[in-house]
């Protein structure tokens, strides 16, 4: 039977402290004895608390400061406002860490995937903390930034729902560390997997090596498997297009009708999107030896296949052709897949499809930037509901919002981001918005972008009734961002935080009824408004939903 040699060193100190105890409490008592007995019960709890796990001196930034004093709220800029449909998607500029504490109000236990990119502690002054940068000189290069992380993904997990998953790349010089404190804060319930991924085929000198890869944790619930799988059952197999519903069209997802070429046998290779003037009349067509497939049902019908262009490359080794009466299909190998856990395709390149891509939108530089193939790979294999909320708050560049509007532009679907990002050197301005902004005209994205700034309001020797004022002034922030809802310009859905706002607001319901102009279907009210039974009934007559907003938007952040 093995000892815990540790847990013994422990029990044994404890009988000590317990010794000193005694005889101190058996001396005359003062002040210095009785301090002497408060410390030694410090001690004792922080000895019978010690546990496997990872330890490291904590650290404050003068984030930490500037929270005790003042309350974080959010602004909007109006003149970054991107109204171009689809979904509503928003960039926070400031400390990722005010950010996270407002997202609580918001956004607790309702975010889908975490996707992040946080800094990667190299030594090479890449990494500031608390403005200054942390070299290999520093004695607490990792202690400080493991103080930096710790804080945010505990956050991170209060945001995630009970399905969520975390995803976050690293490189060699924390991942361990990342592994350790990734388990200590989501613990037991939650499953770990690190992929190796060669990003940089060329790799980058180091002493003795030449790094060629980094990786990406995948941390999801143990209870189901929320793992995509490249596993497809007889069911499963033939589809490989999609039949049958009115979004399996291919105008639903354009870039999911492509030929698929073959010798008949085997895969060749995938062919380009046809043009607006391609019209198919059957699912095959013939040019000498080689067989185009397209997904076209037997009425002619230009459907789509599951996987756009770009996507089905990574498993054309997959794929098997198969003929029946003349007409060749398409399934994916009966062979069952897990996914692997070193990722080598070509388009995870970070500097073709990261660095050479981005200057593709904007002019300025930005180090390191994510293969948007990359990212949109992690995303996708995290199973999703159908409109999930994805939330990056290392935005950095902003791939992840360019790789979510993608995946929506393949797969006609419905996902929503939320980037935080601070404002060093014009990053969030210059670099991430830019990018969103010009990938949405390039590439004709259907999604529309809402910018906050963080701002501060004093609350040092304040009570709550003293700054109240102040606070409402950024609530309609913050209904907007739980509720993906824009109220400038927007007729149809009305905020009120105050009784004269209220009064106002039914005295105007009779007469823009009587007018026909009265458009407004949903009403958004502070918790506290005292709404009277005529007020209510104006507002019931007017076929007007009420939306309550929660009362922990007007009190002190939830820490």
């Amino acid at each position: 039977m093995s000892t815990n040699v540790s847990k013994q060193k422990r029990a044994d100190l404890t009988v000590k402290i317990k010794k000193i105890h005694k005889y101190i409490a058996g001396a005359k008592q003062d002040e210095n004895t009785r301090n002497l007995i408060t410390w030694l019960s410090e001690i004792e709890k922080e000895i019978s608390t010690k546990k496997f796990g990872l330890v490291f001196e904590e650290h404050r930034e003068a984030i930490d400061q500037t929270l005790e004093t003042h309350t974080p709220v959010l602004t909007e800029d109006k003149g970054l406002f991107i109204d171009n449909g689809g979904q509503m998607n928003f960039l926070i500029e400031g400390d990722n860490l005010p950010a996270l504490k407002l997202l609580l109000k918001t956004h607790k236990g309702k975010v889908d995937v975490i996707y992040i990119d946080p800094p990667y502690n190299t030594g090479a002054k890449n990494w500031k903390y608390d403005n200054d940068y942390v070299d290999d000189k520093d004695l607490f290069k990792h202690s400080k930034w493991l103080s930096f992380m710790k804080k945010r993904l505990s956050i991170a997990k209060s945001l995630l729902n009970k399905n969520g998953s975390l995803i976050c790349a690293i490189d060699e010089n924390e991942q361990k560390h990342l592994g350790m404190i990734l388990e200590d804060i989501f613990g037991n319930a939650y499953s770990y997997d690190c992929i190796t991924v060669i990003h940089n085929p060329g790799g980058i000198q180091g002493a003795n090596f030449s790094y060629c890869h980094e990786y990406v944790y995948f941390v999801y619930p143990k209870r189901s498997n929320y793992i995509t799988k490249e596993k497809r059952n007889d069911d499963e197999l033939t589809p490989f297009r999609d039949w049958g519903k009115e979004n399996s069209k291919r105008s639903g997802a354009p870039n999911c009708f492509y030929p698929i070429i073959t010798d008949g046998q085997k895969v060749i290779k995938i062919g380009d999107i046809p043009d607006n003037n391609f019209h198919p009349i059957s699912p095959n067509a013939k040019d000498g030896k080689l067989i185009y497939i397209y997904p076209i049902d037997n009425n002619g019908i230009e459907r789509r296949w599951r996987f756009s262009r770009e996507s089905v490359m990574q498993i054309i080794d997959e794929l098997i052709i198969t003929e029946k009466n003349g007409i060749y299909s398409v399934q994916r190998n009966k062979q069952h897949y897990t996914r692997k856990t070193v990722w080598t395709d070509a388009r995870f390149n970070a500097n073709i499809h990261g660095t050479q891509f981005l200057s593709k939108y904007i002019d300025e530089r930005f180090p390191f930037p994510k293969s948007l193939y990359l990212v949109m790979e992690c995303l996708t294999v995290i199973e999703q509901k159908k409109n999930p909320i994805i939330l990056d708050f290392f935005a950095g560049s902003g791939t992840t919002g360019h790789a979510v509007m993608k995946l929506n532009n393949d797969d006609n679907g419905n996902r929503r981001f939320i980037l935080c990002t601070n404002n060093e050197n014009n990053i969030c301005r210059d670099v991430t918005y830019q990018r969103i902004k010009r990938a949405m005209e390039k590439d004709g994205y259907s999604a529309s972008l809402k910018y906050y700034k963080i701002d501060y309001i004093d609350i040092s020797e304040k009570i709550y009734y003293e700054y109240a004022d102040e606070l409402l002034k950024h609530i309609r922030e913050l209904v907007e961002l739980e509720n993906c809802i824009n109220f400038s310009g927007n007729d149809k859905i009305a905020i009120i935080l105050t009784d004269e706002e209220l009064e106002t607001f039914v005295a105007n319901i009779a007469k823009q009824k009587s007018s026909g102009a009265y458009k407004v279907r949903k009403l958004y009210r502070a918790h506290n408004l005292l709404v009277s039974d005529k007020q209510a009934q104006a507002l019931k007559s007017a076929r007007i939903s009420i939306h309550v907003i929660p009362d922990y938007y007007f009190g002190e952040l939830e820490t």
